[in-house]
């Protein structure tokens, strides 16, 4: 399917922070794609948690299934609204690369740490893992992707921490600003990079609900106060009546969370296709100067808002997930900690910048090496063995 004119078409890439020479058989973004997946910081992605900790089970969502989910749902609408899928699968796979260990929670705590020393934002975290911690090639540090696959790598940001993206910034051949630009004045990112930023949302809402009901801290029927979840129990359980039975929950599960996320995926294409409509950009420049086009109608805004809203009440401050996750902050204080006084324990040559060398340490441990070596370090065992 040919892509739309408001489309990052990638022979119009704006290009790379070093200049390379085109790939013979791929695209610019399929290449981005291809250098993200090959990267060390997407393998540790498969040990990191998303709610529940990596050793709580292995049925859980980790960071890498979660990529992986919204990738899928990225090319599915970017297929519909004839955006380059390509583009849209390269950023969902990188959107997490900066996550710490133990996912908010450890960000949470690394911010703590950092608060003398310039923050930590995950985010942030991630356009720097492909921008200079991956050192795979001989020219650069990171992966040099193209701007367009940065651009949505990032978010959000702060004004500061733009203006000081900026001032790193490489110029690019055409003369305009760098990924930090648009937080300055006020414009929009690329159609792909909000619909990655719009999938992110859509999958974490649905997969939390199907592993807060397997771990047992909540239960469909508790859920179906929240009005988008009782709307397609309801449908299903008129269609198929036979997953009313007791040993049939899990499948009912399954059947009204693939009916809610059709629906928001539905809702997104019919929305933005309205949208685009009704401003008409004729390329992906003019998308960044109009309104945010991507996104889901009022209605639905509302029926995503309140689903969120009780998995924060019911899920999110459990009793068991918010002891997991002070369990995990200490871990993280005391790492901190112990680096800052024993830097030569990382097995790096830290000549300046001692507190975010040790925050990109930290940053880049999966849960079970942070448990490990925490054990190792401190003698105290702060979590439980697996329950796999």
């Amino acid at each position: 399917m040919p892509l739309a004119p408001y489309a990052c078409h990638p022979s119009k890439s704006r290009g790379r922070r070093f200049a390379e020479s085109d790939a013979p058989t791929r695209t610019a973004f399929q290449r981005d794609r291809d250098r993200i997946v090959h990267s060390s910081a997407f393998r540790r992605l498969v040990y990191k948690t998303q709610v529940f900790l990596n050793h709580e089970g292995d049925l859980f969502r980790t960071r890498l299934t979660h990529s992986l989910e919204v990738a899928q749902l990225g090319r599915s609408i970017a297929r519909s609204l004839q955006l380059d899928e390509d583009l849209v699968e390269a950023i969902a796979l990188a959107h997490d690369l900066g996550h710490t260990p133990f996912g908010h929670a450890g960000q949470s705590a690394l911010n703590e740490c950092m608060q003398s020393h310039g923050g930590f934002e995950h985010n942030l975290q991630s356009l720097r893992v492909v921008d200079q911690l991956e050192q795979r090639y001989p020219a650069f540090d990171g992966l040099n992707l193209s701007f367009e696959t940065r651009e949505g790598i990032l978010k959000h940001c702060s004004r500061a921490n733009a203006q000081r993206i900026e001032s790193l910034e490489h110029r690019y051949a055409d003369g305009q600003g760098g990924v930090g630009y648009r937080f300055i004045h006020g414009l929009r990112p690329s159609l792909e990079a909000q619909l990655c930023n719009l999938a992110d949302e859509i999958a974490y809402n649905a997969h939390d609900v199907d592993d807060g009901v397997r771990s047992g801290l909540i239960s469909l029927d508790q859920m179906r106060d929240v009005p988008l979840i009782d709307k397609h129990v309801r449908e299903a359980l008129q269609d198929h009546p036979h997953l009313g039975e007791e040993s049939q929950q899990r499948r009912l599960l399954y059947e009204a969370i693939r009916r809610i996320l059709s629906a928001q995926v539905y809702d997104v294409i019919s929305t933005t296709t309205s949208e685009v409509a009704k401003h008409q950009p004729q390329s992906a420049a003019q998308v960044r100067q109009c309104p945010v086009m991507l996104s889901f109608s009022s209605s639905m805004q509302m029926q995503s808002q309140e689903l969120k809203s009780a998995l924060l009440d019911r899920l999110y401050r459990h009793d068991r997930v918010l002891e997991t996750m002070a369990a995990a902050q200490q871990v993280v204080h005391d790492l901190f900690a112990y680096y800052v006084q024993n830097p030569q324990d990382m097995g790096l040559a830290v000549e300046q910048h001692l507190y975010r060398a040790v925050a990109d340490y930290i940053a880049g441990m999966t849960d079970r090496f942070a448990i490990g070596v925490h054990e190792r370090v401190t003698g105290r065992r702060l979590f439980a063995a697996s329950r796999s």
